[in-house]
């Protein structure tokens, strides 16, 4: 648990990342990988709390 609740972390402190450096420097790139990055921050936490939600009820 411990490890993923890190991972989810990590993951968006690097799409943080990737927006100041789009603002910093203005290329779309950063911009696009800033939103990938937290596309699948989202997708790993809504699957962590679906599998927490799942062991509550079980």
């Amino acid at each position: 648990m411990l490890l993923f609740r890190w991972a989810i972390l990590m993951l968006l402190l690097s799409a943080v990342v990737c927006f100041t450096f789009y603002i910093g420097t203005g290329q779309r790139r950063y911009k696009q990988w800033g939103l990938k990055v937290l596309k699948w921050t989202l997708t790993a936490a809504f699957g962590f709390f679906a599998v927490l939600i799942l062991e509550r009820l079980a």
